[in-house]
């Protein structure tokens, strides 16, 4: 795979205190407006220097590596988490951190599907994006960047890297990746995250939430994972849904895993053909996973009726995890080589941070 590089390299005179390696997916960052049909189109890279001039002031080395097809994140594959995951262990040691540029639609999918894949990280991993493209005046693309690329460059008194896992950074706000969501598709806070702290918010200066971010553990030996299993789906519940449609997805030929997203703390229907279907599914060993429609709380299989026969069936509690991470996590653990009551026990289990115990 061909990839296209450019180097910058700051104006002080001083030694860089760190490189970052950015990696441009597509996205609306990384457009501006074509001169003659103002039509959106990606912008060179080596050009970046005439549309963001603050990066030269910044006092470490960016090298850019974009991708040799950039897309919109509407068309995000797990093959393609699995290429960036890659370009980030085979240049692990070569930087110091990493800012991936990357679309809106489908970042927090992204950065959940990467805290899985890059095990035992201990180097930022930063995305980042924007709403309005870094050719418009207004644009929010010129403050997410130069403040993700700080972050990814920031280091504590030992001179260890305070962020150690993968974020979301976007509006002055530092996010777990794997426990944000995109919520606004016309406001610039366009990312939430309900169940998790803030890690970092940017005003004057940037503070650091530190009881709430991944500790570093340099011991730990980056450990990068190279196998997605996408035979995973959703099954969101509504007043009124029927067998058909629920027989129908749960007969997928080469269904593994189903994302149940029920009502409030794990609730759902309890008619009998209803609780029947998810039986035999559980029977053909399919795996059901338990996450809330709800954008807060969490799921406590058992505290009502409507939930109490979900767990007697074999029904697996996702307790506060994202639906994002809840599918990218399905496909990482049927990735692995192992059975199904291990899968279950990962599902259960907090991995990367992204759910509570």
């Amino acid at each position: 795979m061909e990839y296209k590089k450019v180097y910058i390299n700051p104006i002080s005179p001083e030694p860089p205190r760190a490189s970052v390696l950015v990696i441009y997916t597509g996205g609306t960052l990384g457009m501006m407006y074509e001169t003659k049909g103002r039509q959106l189109v990606p912008f060179d890279f080596e050009q970046v220097i005439d549309k963001v001039p603050e990066i030269r002031r910044l006092d470490f080395e960016i090298t850019f590596l974009t991708l040799s097809e950039p897309l919109d994140s509407s068309n995000m594959k797990p093959q393609i988490w699995i290429e960036i995951a890659g370009i980030i262990s085979n240049h692990y040691a070569q930087y110091d951190s990493f800012v991936i540029l990357h679309g809106t639609d489908t970042m927090a999918y992204t950065a959940s599907a990467l805290s899985f894949l890059l095990e035992n990280l201990n180097k930022p991993v930063i995305l980042t994006g924007a709403q309005l493209p870094i050719g418009v005046a207004r644009s929010d693309a010129r403050e997410n960047f130069i403040t993700a690329l700080e972050i990814a460059a920031a280091t504590d008194e030992a001179g260890q890297p305070v962020i150690s896992e993968v974020c979301i950074y976007f509006n002055s706000v530092l996010l777990r990746g794997n426990r944000a969501r995109k919520q606004e598709s016309s406001d610039f806070n366009a990312f939430h995250s309900q169940n998790y702290p803030t890690l970092a918010t940017a005003g004057v200066r940037i503070e650091y939430n530190l009881p709430y971010i991944k500790p570093y553990e340099p011991d730990k030996e980056l450990q990068l994972h190279t196998s997605l299993n996408a035979n995973v789906t959703f099954l969101k519940l509504f007043p009124g849904i029927c067998r058909k449609v629920v027989s129908s997805i749960l007969h997928i030929e080469g269904l593994k895993g189903v994302v149940l997203e029920t009502f409030g703390a794990g609730n759902a229907s309890t008619d009998y053909w209803f609780l029947e279907e998810l039986r035999m599914a559980i029977d053909r060993g399919i795996i059901l996973y338990n996450v809330s429609q709800c954008e807060g709380g969490r799921v406590t299989q058992g505290q009502y009726q409507t939930s109490k026969y979900l767990k007697q069936i074999g029904v697996v509690s996702g307790s506060d995890i994202t639906a994002e991470a809840a599918i990218t996590k399905m496909m990482y653990v049927f990735g692995t080589d192992l059975g199904s009551q291990h899968h279950r026990d990962l599902l259960a289990s907090p991995l990367r941070g992204e759910m509570s115990i």
